[in-house]
């Protein structure tokens, strides 16, 4: 698409009162982007649906905005605009029935990434929680399946993260402008997805700042954009259970974790699991085994123990070279077997706030595990 073109796509997307499915309505009625520009008042307070109020703030609309200067501004900052005419624009995304007719992206999207999948969660997530978010990122991104998430806290950031751990792929989606990156204690891990050769997506203006009302409508991206969405863990109110119903309505497959039955966090994955709505999951071949012929295809790639927690030698490496001096005088101790906090902080001359701070970030790594009496050991 060249510039004027797109500048019309983008022209038309920005205007008040145009959203996903009036843009489409007005593309099928008066025929392109450039055409709804040039439409009378009249003409578009006679296309079905729009009424006069919307077709009037439309009208009004489409002559204040600037796409060019938005255009400048995506340019000086490297990041594309994408509509469903373009060859890379996400393929499943343009088959749902309110695909965003404008998509800004920074970073690469890929021909592999039609063979994605969504993890999601609470942003307030438990370690368990954390701990599988982790895991099935790594592992989903092992089998070359692209990791989709939010960015947001909690376990859309632990399965981001995971997938980056694995040297795999992941794409997030944000709720907001690509000028106004929330959460803004994500900014190092949103850079860390571009430069590791994934994306970050919103269908947002660029200087659209957050707001709550906005991030059902980018769910439904991350849902119609995967082969399916897998909830790890969710409250019985969640906007990780709006992303799974979506999936559901795009008629893509849905996965849940389950959890311990008394923790209110685990609420939501259990109902999706006991309604049908969600099929239990457990390991990665859990996955693979509903995505047909396609799960086939990449399970000799999975890992071979993929069923327990225990990240595979490479994974290992990976998470041990990137330990602090602390992390890994506590981590060489535990080779020797189980210790507790005071001991380790003994033998390896460390205060007790120094051993605390480590020993968390090795269990967030998955590298070292908690045992009955506060006793740590390597996993």
């Amino acid at each position: 698409m060249d510039r004027s073109e797109l500048k019309d796509w983008l022209h038309v997307h920005m205007a008040a009162g145009v959203g996903p499915k009036r843009f489409q309505i007005l593309l099928e009625v008066l025929g392109s982007p450039r055409d709804i520009i040039r439409a009378s008042l009249t003409h578009l307070k006679g296309v079905p649906g729009i009424g006069p109020a919307v077709a009037a703030q439309i009208y009004e609309g489409l002559r204040t905005v600037d796409p060019e200067t938005e255009l400048a501004d995506a340019d000086r900052q490297n990041i594309r605009i994408v509509t469903p005419r373009d060859p890379d624009y996400p393929k499943l995304l343009a088959t749902c029935p309110d695909p965003p007719m404008v998509l800004y992206v920074k970073g690469e999207l890929k021909e592999q990434d039609q063979l994605s999948l969504a993890v999601v969660g609470t942003r307030s997530p438990s370690y368990y929680g954390s701990e599988q978010a982790n895991r099935f990122g790594l592992l989903l991104a092992q089998a070359g399946i692209t990791v989709v998430s939010g960015l947001a806290r909690g376990i859309d950031g632990r399965a981001h993260r995971g997938a980056l751990l694995a040297k795999g792929r992941t794409i997030a989606v944000l709720g907001c402008g690509l000028n106004h990156l929330y959460p803004p204690e994500h900014r190092e891990l949103a850079d860390q997805i571009v430069e590791q050769g994934g994306a970050l997506l919103s269908e947002l203006a660029l200087n659209f700042a957050p707001q709550a009302a906005n991030f059902p409508a980018r769910n439904r991206i991350v849902a119609g954009m995967t082969l399916g969405t897998l909830v790890v863990e969710a409250p019985a109110k969640s906007g990780a259970l709006i992303t799974a119903e979506l999936a559901q309505e795009y008629n893509r497959e849905v996965f849940a974790v389950p959890g311990p039955i008394d923790q209110p966090g685990f609420l939501g994955c259990h109902q999706f699991i006991k309604s049908g709505k969600a099929k239990l999951v457990t390991c990665l071949e859990d996955i693979l085994d509903e995505l047909g012929q396609v799960g086939a295809i990449l399970k000799p790639k999975a890992p071979s123990d993929s069923k327990t927690q225990v990240p595979d030698d490479s994974l290992s490496e990976l998470l041990k070279a990137s330990l602090t001096d602390t992390e890994k005088a506590v981590w060489d101790f535990l080779g020797c077997g189980p210790n507790d906090p005071d001991t380790i902080g003994s033998v390896c001359s460390l205060p007790a706030a120094q051993v605390c701070a480590a020993v968390t970030n090795l269990q967030l790594k998955g590298l070292v595990k908690i045992l009955p009496g506060n006793q740590f050991t390597r996993r």
